[in-house]
């Protein structure tokens, strides 16, 4: 489905559409740990298992079958933009979500903080996933850099992450990354794609060593590991392509900035732990300001990625003690997924499918009686792509009229 038919489709109605998004989702059995079953089938999340009875069930594909999909164009395509027209770097999203002030021609790139030993090795991609007190600390070494006429600005994100924006003429994103993606690699070098990247390649390897002078005595957050070379861009607005006032409720930076590129409201929640607790919180106090609503819950991809399976486990257990709240709220659609797979045996993101309910008045139901990866897979949805969910939302919302005569 074309998002020319859906713009032409879309109309204003008062009905009221959820997107409750548990990044990382899903997962696959840990076949050598303590039980054979994946994160969702081992928790203890009654209210969800209720729910996917009570609604219709899916999986989707991300990107496509095999694909194993980054942040950024798994929300892209849940939000209905195809993630293979619009790439967009997670620098400019990072950049955005802590409301950065771009100028034309700035270059942006994601960060890591991370721990290198004296072999040049990288130990912890993460520096041991510092709190963003130590994080803020560590941006203030790296104040006052110019190279080559260039000013860099290194700001704090959340926890491990920062932000580096390059300010100069002439700045190409054409870079690859510097983040080997495991543990016991040299950070690889930065390297031009395009024919015009060599000059930027050479002021951000030369911004690379001076990270490395003032941050020797730094450890565990001694190197900066860089993503996502971007610079700004623009997407077609939400309202232009589906006619919903839409915010959007996260604790983290990347996917306000996400949201705030798709012309979303950004609605100001806490942050840490409890994060959770102020983004339900936050959507109750808001409901009749908006027509859609987009929430985010991390740690299930941060545990993921830790490889902690049972965090993961009782992340999603918290998110089951919010639904019966959510659902007293009454959305006239209610979607509960994630954004791509995060299995906890594989400690990263992977290509398998995402489960998805879709809950609402004219939905139906089906035969799955669990919220789980195997169940889901047997429901009345199929397996589809991601960029297909919106458009089934706004239907079941009624908010798309007839085709053709």
């Amino acid at each position: 489905m074309t998002s020319k038919l859906i713009e032409q489709l879309a109309v204003v109605t008062d009905s009221k559409i959820v997107l409750l998004v548990i990044d990382g989702l899903s997962g696959i059995p840990d076949n050598k740990g303590k039980t054979e079953k994946t994160e969702l089938e081992t928790a203890n999340i009654p209210n969800l298992d209720a729910l996917a009875r009570d609604s219709i069930c899916g999986v989707t594909d991300p990107i496509s079958p095999g694909i194993t999909p980054g942040s950024g164009p798994a929300h892209l395509s849940l939000f209905g933009y195809n993630p293979l027209e619009y790439k967009i770097g997670r620098g400019l999203l990072e950049a955005l979500g802590i409301d950065f002030p771009l100028e034309s021609g700035d270059l942006c790139v994601r960060g890591n903080l991370s721990s290198m030993d004296k072999k040049g090795k990288i130990t912890d991609r993460r520096a041991g996933r510092i709190p963003t007190e130590e994080n803020i600390k560590i941006c203030k070494l790296l104040e006052g850099i110019e190279i080559d006429g260039v000013r860099v600005f290194v700001k704090p994100v959340k926890d491990h992450r920062v932000v580096i924006v390059f300010r100069g003429k002439g700045l190409d994103d054409a870079l690859s990354e510097t983040d080997p993606q495991r543990e016991g690699l040299a950070p690889l070098p930065v390297k031009p794609l395009g024919p015009l990247a060599a000059e930027t390649a050479g002021i951000v390897t030369k911004f690379i060593e001076e990270v490395k002078k003032r941050l020797s005595n730094s450890f565990p957050a001694n190197m900066i590991l860089l993503r996502g070379f971007a610079k700004s861009q623009q997407l077609p607005s939400f309202y232009e392509r589906y006619k919903l006032r839409a915010a959007a409720i996260a604790s983290y930076p990347m996917y306000r900035g996400l949201a705030r590129l798709a012309g979303m409201e950004i609605l100001p929640v806490g942050g840490g732990e409890k994060s959770l607790s102020d983004e339900f919180d936050c959507l109750r106090q808001n409901l009749d300001k908006y027509d859609f609503f987009y929430i985010h819950v991390k740690y299930t991809d941060s545990a993921g990625e830790d490889g902690n399976f049972e965090k993961k486990v009782a992340v999603l257990e918290e998110v089951d003690s919010y639904m019966s709240g959510l659902l007293e709220l009454n959305p006239d659609v209610l979607i509960v997924t994630g954004d791509h797979s995060t299995p906890s045996v594989l400690k990263g993101h992977s290509w398998h499918p995402v489960p998805i309910i879709l809950h609402g008045r004219y939905t139906g139901s089906d035969d799955v009686f669990r919220f789980s990866e195997k169940e889901c897979a047997k429901g009345g949805i199929g397996r589809i792509p991601a960029t297909q969910v919106m458009p089934l939302a706004m239907a079941n919302a009624l908010k798309l009229t007839k085709y053709g005569a």
